[in-house]
């Protein structure tokens, strides 16, 4: 369990860090210089990067649901715990039958990315955030047998994973991207639980390190090919460009032989993924870089194309250098593209689904949902929310719509934080809560 750090890591070490955390908590913030809006839409206002020895840290301190609490819906809308008292749940995906499978998951032992000022910075703001609890390493099945929008069937459906996240479905066979693999067991329709031992399909990127633990996938619309999504193995290269092999990128694997290759570069960490419905594009949600000042840089998603690269770790948003990063490549950079959309600076957006159902009104079809877990580097709170964003001709315009908040209390206290969204069979929204424990369920409200 990752309770390791406040007993085995020693009090010298902790206390050294607590100090850290103050320090930065009191003398790192300095005040947004934009609203939060510049750093949405398709052109984001982006101002001169600032460096600090010390960042920047204001993360919301857990206070998780109590009760019948939940988040608000926009107008019109309403939201119901589709299942409670979960284990760190961070994903959702939905069977062809309607059923839910849920990751239970969490960070991954990664002893080298927690070494030096840097590293206890993260450790500390993992666990003030709710996080590195240790994972359960499974995944769970849910079930609404009677329609009534609260799973009445909650079961274990998949054991003895390594903090997966990544989970669908092609024909008969479950493939699952565990943190340092990908692997498939045999699925049969209806069923409640798998007692087969997954089966590794191809290694993927994981180690000592592991900076960006997650790995997403989605299958090809003929199921012939995988794409899972690796997260960089740093903030900004500060570990090595050695150390980004294969990351920071989106690789597409064959799932008969497991060959792998890299479909497109420079993403950050490519957290959200899922496929436009009209135009047929890969989109992705991508996680960007931090200790760069309040409004930098902005999350965005994207519409990602085999060999497109966008920039990281050299540079951000197109072409923006990054100062931090020594050598430059000049000539890569100058290849960089420049994302579609803007989510805003730190929200850590990491959900993508796009809504192809028909419950909700004629506005919210081919748009996109995401879920935005929350800031930790930036000193007024951002994120902690699911959006939508409207598209037309598979396009994404106009401006970002609240669709749920109250995740923060009062006081900014996270009673939950969204992660992974899908559209279930009657067309409603689900959303994963690991901090909650829950899985919301977002519907119409009845009239």
């Amino acid at each position: 369990m990752r309770a390791r750090f406040a007993i085995a890591a020693g009090i010298p070490v902790l206390g050294t860090a607590i100090i850290l955390f103050a320090v930065a908590l009191t003398h790192g913030a300095t005040q947004p210089k934009l609203p939060e809006s510049a750093g949405y839409g398709p052109n984001p206002t982006l101002p001169e990067p600032e460096q600090k020895k010390i960042p920047t840290i204001n993360i919301a301190t857990t206070r998780p649901w109590k009760d019948d609490q939940k988040p608000t819906p926009a107008q019109g809308f309403a939201v119901n715990a589709f299942a409670k008292d979960l284990a760190h749940p961070r994903n959702v995906y939905v069977l062809p039958n309607g059923d839910v499978l849920v990751a239970e998951t969490d960070t991954p032992e990664k002893p080298a990315d927690y070494k030096g000022i840097n590293g206890k910075f993260t450790e500390l703001t993992q666990w003030r955030a709710g996080s590195g609890h240790g994972s359960a390493n499974r995944l769970m099945l849910l079930r609404d047998a009677d329609g009534d929008g609260v799973a009445e069937v909650k079961n274990v459906f998949l054991a003895g994973l390594n903090s997966p996240f990544g989970i669908v479905l092609v024909g008969d066979t479950l493939y699952v991207a565990n943190t340092d693999s990908l692997v498939k067991v045999p699925y049969r329709d209806g069923a409640t639980k798998i007692e087969a031992e997954p089966v590794k399909v191809a290694e993927l990127p994981g180690g000592e390190i592991n900076h960006h633990w997650t790995k997403n996938l989605v299958a090809s619309r003929d199921g012939k090919h995988l794409y899972v999504s690796v997260g960089s193995n740093s903030n900004a290269a500060e570990n090595g460009i050695e150390q980004e092999k294969n990351r920071a990128a989106i690789l597409e694997i064959d799932p008969a032989t497991g060959v792998t290759r890299i479909f497109a570069s420079g993403l950050r960490n490519a957290a959200g993924l899922a496929w436009q419905p009209q135009s047929g594009e890969l989109w992705a949600a991508v996680n960007e870089r931090d200790a760069l000042g309040d409004d930098l840089v902005p999350d965005y998603m994207t519409a990602v194309h085999d060999g497109d690269f966008f920039g990281f770790p050299y540079s951000y948003y197109g072409a923006h250098l990054d100062p931090r990063v020594q050598p430059q490549k000049p000539e890569l950079v100058a290849k960089a593209r420049q994302p579609d959309y803007a989510l805003g600076a730190h929200t850590a957006s990491l959900g993508l689904a796009f809504y192809d159902a028909t419950a909700f009104p004629e506005h919210y079809r081919g748009g996109a949902f995401v879920g935005q877990h929350g800031s930790w580097n930036r000193s007024k709170l951002s994120g902690y929310r699911v959006i939508f964003v409207p598209f037309q001709n598979g396009k994404p315009v106009g401006e970002p719509e609240q669709i749920l908040n109250g995740f923060l209390d009062t006081g900014d206290h996270a009673r939950g934080r969204p992660v992974g969204v899908a559209v279930d069979k009657r067309g409603a929204l689900l959303v994963a809560d690991d901090v909650g424990g829950r899985v919301w369920r977002l519907t119409v409200a009845a009239h």
